[in-house]
């Protein structure tokens, strides 16, 4: 057996767990596939594991039944329903068949229309089928690629800020490298690599001159993409973005009757006309980017969170304080503490000394 396996007996909910984060292991490398995990169980002994590693390569359930001596009689703990299609790869749900596996256990559905489905082929094969289990954790995991799927007119949009206890992004003299730690600098990196293009403001380009780019342990299956917003399409010849543009795809978001683009002609940099965040992201959605990693500065955070346009939050706190600076947050519309929108918690640990918390606007994308 597999000496990464689990020794001891799990319950399907243990099981669950293992797969969610055998998941992960795909991060960045299977995009626009899902990430997905399996365990395969017999009487709560891990026979089994897998997941998808990369785009292209065998899907989570045939990893696990290969990892498998003999998969008869198991039952498959599975993120997502296995799929029906044959692509890239065979069909899951054909290969769980001909494993004569006796039960299947899916956190959630298939949202793709064309992969969808698995569920009934299974049950047609006289396999037990069952939703549910850990299904919040599963569709979060997951929540770009539901987002392309159930509202593919934007991309899935991810805000994160690193800032002090008081919520600055900055000091008073505008310094913020580095307000948050070593540990979370890597994160963050490892963040990247799961998106297709990572945003900022042009304020933030000009004073930070980030390259914006993944430089972790992790290499993407495909480098995100660079986006800069700025009303004037005005932006310095000489940033890394723009110097680098030719190598790594950089959008330009400017207004229709901005003028100052004219500069970047021959640059690489492409300009993107658009009026508004919400037409910026439709416009990049049609470019192909299915979900967007907004790193800054204070200025477009707000204007993201004032729209209603944030899917995700991920708030890094440094623990300093520093009275006075860059807000993260901005000033914005006051509500009643009974009118507040509560987000949901998903995920929320320690980053060395920082604090890391994600916050999702809604819990769930299905239904």
């Amino acid at each position: 057996m597999n000496g990464t396996l689990e020794s001891r007996l799990l319950t399907e909910r243990e099981a669950m767990q293992r797969a969610l984060t055998l998941a992960l292991r795909g991060w960045g490398r299977v995009s626009p596939n899902p990430l997905v995990g399996a365990v395969l169980l017999r009487d709560g002994a891990v026979v089994g594991e897998g997941y998808h590693g990369e785009f292209g390569g065998p899907h989570a359930e045939v990893a696990a039944l290969a990892s498998c001596e003999d998969p008869r009689g198991c039952t498959c703990v599975v993120t997502l329903e296995p799929c029906s299609h044959v692509g890239k790869t065979r069909s899951c749900a054909t290969a769980l068949i001909e494993a004569e596996v006796s039960r299947v256990v899916a956190a959630v559905e298939d949202p793709n229309p064309e992969a969808a489905h698995g569920a009934h082929r299974l049950r047609d094969a006289g396999i037990e089928v069952e939703f549910g289990l850990e299904s919040q954790a599963a569709v979060a995991q997951n929540a770009a690629f539901f987002h392309a799927i159930l509202r593919p007119d934007r991309p899935f949009v991810c805000l994160k800020v690193a800032t002090s206890l008081d919520g600055y992004l900055a000091d008073v003299n505008r310094k913020s490298q580095w307000i948050s730690g070593r540990e979370a600098h890597e994160y963050v990196h490892w963040l990247r690599a799961g998106f297709d293009a990572i945003g900022v403001g042009r304020v933030t380009a000009c004073e930070d001159d980030p390259a914006l780019t993944v430089r972790g342990a992790l290499v993407p299956m495909i480098p995100p993409r660079r986006v800069i917003f700025s009303r004037t399409g005005r932006l310095p010849t000489d940033l890394a973005v723009v110097k680098t543009a030719r190598e790594i795809p950089t959008y330009l978001i400017a207004a229709s009757t901005a003028t100052g683009r004219d500069a970047l002609a021959g640059s690489g940099v492409v300009t993107v006309r658009a009026d508004s965040l919400e037409e910026s992201l439709r416009a990049l959605r049609r470019k192909g980017v299915r979900s967007l990693l907004v790193e800054g500065g204070g200025e477009i955070a707000t204007a993201f969170l004032e729209q209603q346009l944030v899917d995700r939050l991920i708030w890094i706190q440094a623990p300093i304080w520093l009275h006075k600076g860059v807000s993260a947050f901005g000033s914005r519309s006051p509500v009643t503490l009974d009118m507040a929108e509560r987000w949901n918690v998903i995920d929320q640990r320690l980053l060395g000394s920082d604090t890391l918390l994600v916050l999702d606007r809604e819990l769930c994308l299905q239904g």
